[in-house]
């Protein structure tokens, strides 16, 4: 039986989608329309609106009520193994990486643009009640929201908890666990996060930082 390269493909994008915007024509010519056709799927079952030149994943999963909606932006991607629940919004050129759990509650999740997200993050805007007088699964749910801002490093495995705000261009470091906002330019570490450095004080690529 001859090896199916184009299905060893469609797993290598799932996990890796980075590699679909390099793709040459040839493998665009079916590529395009496996994503056209996986696009048209989500938007027909839940409130999903897509950009045509987004990537999303075969393994990823998309919940999205009216008024929980999810809008995904040009040159976005979304890998396998991905949960989103609405409402949630991506800016243009915005990836999240296989295996990230987005629960946007009622407030939602906002990611700006160029922003990455490593694998396996947790960002969840929500919270339940710890009132001792009731079971937690009884507890009130609140919401504010989560706004992470444009040019955003996350690395793997990284927590975001509800009502939390990331700045623009800040790092933040893997195993993070993101309880407060973040300034801008700020890279941070540790649980729960503290920051740890200033990307305005690193060096430039390819230059070597005077002694």
């Amino acid at each position: 039986m001859a090896p199916d390269y184009q299905a060893q493909h469609k797993q290598r994008f799932n996990y890796m989608p980075w590699l679909y915007f390099r793709l040459k024509p040839k493998l665009l010519a079916w590529a395009k329309p496996w994503q056209a056709e996986l696009h048209q799927h989500w938007m027909t079952l839940e409130t999903v609106q897509i950009a045509p030149s987004a990537f999303i994943a075969e393994g990823a999963q998309l919940f999205a009520e009216p008024g929980r909606d999810i809008r995904i932006g040009e040159q976005s991607f979304v890998a396998a193994d991905c949960v989103f629940h609405g409402p949630i919004e991506l800016g243009d050129a915005v990836a999240i990486n296989h295996g990230c759990h987005l629960d946007g509650s009622r407030a939602g999740i906002r990611i700006g643009n160029n922003s990455r997200i490593a694998h396996g993050c947790s960002i969840v805007a929500f919270n339940h009640g710890m009132a001792p007088d009731d079971e937690v699964y009884q507890q009130p749910i609140s919401s504010q929201g989560i706004r992470i801002g444009e040019d955003v490093w996350i690395g793997a495995r990284v927590g975001i908890v509800d009502g939390v705000s990331i700045g623009n261009h800040a790092v933040i470091g893997m195993n993070a666990v993101v309880t407060k906002d973040v300034p801008e330019y700020a890279i941070m570490a540790g649980n729960p996060a503290l920051q740890i450095g200033d990307r305005r004080d690193k060096p430039k690529a390819g230059l070597k930082k005077s002694r």
